[in-house]
């Protein structure tokens, strides 16, 4: 099985980016940030990527958007995270 590639797209002091990030490290899987603090060029393309994406963290994984920190602890209490990181 190959490792997906996983990015994020954060803030400084988000929390919900410092929970995200935090159970990403949980199940040891290595991620692309992207801190789109100040705006610019990656905050572009996160929204090219993720149309309608307002708010931060932007968890993409593969090219396919989880969606934020709510909706990947709930992928993963469903069961269907680990199988999208390949675990």
């Amino acid at each position: 099985m190959t490792t997906p590639k996983v990015e994020i797209y954060t803030k400084w002091g988000c929390p919900y980016c410092v929970r995200a990030k935090a159970l990403l490290d949980r199940k040891g899987v290595a991620y692309d940030e992207y801190d789109i603090t100040l705006g610019g060029p990656k905050k572009a393309e996160m929204e090219a990527r993720v149309p309608g994406a307002r708010t931060v963290p932007q968890v993409i994984v593969d090219g396919q958007a989880l969606g934020g920190c709510d909706d990947i602890h709930a992928l993963d209490h469903a069961g269907k995270l680990d199988p999208l990181l390949g675990r």
